[in-house]
């Protein structure tokens, strides 16, 4: 496995090493075949002028390189978010508010990584740019056919799970983190979405949105939400046995892989063994979703209304599976919207009761292995036939991947995804997650559980 972050900036920080090697081994695995088409622009020449700051090993991430999602503003670029529309916008006049606490943190950004058209998937797949192919953190290049990454922030999971960076600056709309966490056996932190803020950011829906990163620990995560949400983390010494645990057992555990069915039960009895309560909890107010969600979400809705204008003038160079979600949006009323902000206000509260007396809830991140790319690959149009069927199988992986993580999203909460299977296996992830603003716990919890899970 990959040494973390926090590894090497204690390294550096020691006087062993320096941030320059360090950022050219990373610099090297970018321009590897592990990585094709993982960057959307490389920026190895203004990072190794950044890494060669005096005093720079002494921030916080020490020079260590970063990796930046599609959809973030960097000044003097412009923002494409994954697409031919905005391919040609104008260059932003600054840094988003993320990029730029990262980089006063000492981070040296090597470049912009690829995602899903204006980040509407969890697939992971691109027809303008392509698709990097997911790569296990722990044991290197997946065995068989290249599979998908995971989205939207596919790039970004795959940059770090390469070790062409220790960070990957991603978003969380519906699990745009976690889902590609679990994918490439890395760790995902999706923080409450007001801690961080998303201005400079391409929008899918500005009330699900959160801004967020990629890494390759719990430890890392840490690190990377203080910089990111301004905020420390209240660290806790207390053991896995002295949190409450509990397993939701309405909709996260339905239909699940075998495979992943197996490493979760065998995740949760290492922890068991390790001390870990682990209560069993039926939690049937996830089964509402799907009635209040009836009209359409809050990202049709939202980002519906970001892209009409592109729409009336650039319809024909959106990805027509990422165009038809979109205009689901453009039949919600007002009313409609207005109802179901309510609804939403009114089932966090219950929810919230429900698992009130839990530190942390336990579910795999998603209920599925990743999908290989050639099943699901986008529509080439030399036979109609394949094509929906490649359509179908999208749309299905689709909607599985997202399934879990969504609900987080929805609940307003906070969520981590960390890898539990063992060599030889595809990769699957942990999903540790609570309401909202409950962030130290579980981020506290995760530490033990990854603990755990590593011996």
């Amino acid at each position: 496995m990959l040494n973390d972050l926090d590894t090497h900036r204690r390294r550096l920080q020691a006087g062993s090493g320096n941030a320059r090697d360090t950022l050219e081994r990373c610099i090297a695995v970018a321009q590897s075949p592990a990585c094709a088409h993982v960057f959307s622009r490389t920026m190895f020449d203004e990072a190794r002028a950044h890494v060669a700051q005096p005093g720079i090993e002494q921030r916080p991430l020490a020079g260590l390189s970063v990796s930046v999602k599609d959809l973030f503003d960097l000044r003097g670029q412009p923002t494409p978010a994954g697409s031919v529309v905005l391919a040609d916008a104008p260059a932003a006049q600054d840094d988003c508010p993320a990029v730029a606490r990262l980089r006063a943190a000492g981070a040296s950004v090597v470049g912009r990584t690829h995602m899903v058209e204006f980040a509407f998937s969890g697939v992971g797949t691109n027809p303008h740019y392509g698709t990097p192919a997911a790569f296990d953190a722990r044991t290197g290049a997946l065995p068989g056919p290249a599979r998908v990454p995971g989205g939207s922030s596919s790039g970004a999971a795959v940059s770090v799970a390469t070790g062409a960076a220790f960070i990957g600056l991603g978003s969380d709309t519906g699990g745009s983190i976690r889902i590609p966490a679990a994918l490439n056996g890395i760790v995902g932190f999706k923080s409450t979405a007001r801690l961080v803020p998303t201005t400079g950011a391409v929008p899918l829906s500005t009330t699900l949105d959160t801004v967020c990163a990629l890494t390759r620990s719990v430890r890392d995560a840490i690190v990377a939400h203080e910089i990111l949400a301004a905020r420390r983390v209240t660290r806790s010494p207390a053991p896995l046995a002295a949190w409450r645990l509990a397993v939701p057992t309405d909709t996260f555990l339905e239909g699940l892989d075998p495979q992943v069915a197996r490493t979760f039960e065998r995740s949760l009895d290492t922890l068991r063994r390790a001390g870990a309560r682990i209560e069993p909890l039926a939690l049937p107010e996830v089964t509402d979703l799907a009635s209040i969600q009836a009209t359409g979400g809050f990202s049709a809705a939202e980002s519906y209304a970001w892209h009409r204008p592109w729409l009336a003038q650039h319809a024909d160079r959106y990805d027509p599976r990422v165009r038809t979600r979109i205009e689901r949006g453009a039949t919600m009323t007002a009313f409609e919207y207005i109802e179901l902000q309510q609804a939403r206000v009114r089932w966090i509260a219950r929810v919230e009761d429900s698992i009130a007396g839990f530190d942390a809830l336990l579910s795999p991140t998603v209920p599925i292995l990743a999908p290989t790319i050639a099943s699901v690959a986008p529509a080439d149009g030399r036979d109609a036939l394949e094509d929906a069927a490649r359509d179908a199988a999208f749309f299905r992986a689709n909607g599985l991947l997202l399934r879990n993580t969504s609900i987080v999203n929805m609940l307003d909460g906070c969520a981590l995804s960390l890898p539990c299977h063992t060599a030889g296996e595809l990769p699957v992830g942990l999903m540790v997650w609570h309401a909202a603003l409950h962030d130290d716990a579980v981020l506290n919890v995760g530490l033990r559980i990854e603990e755990e899970l590593q011996k």
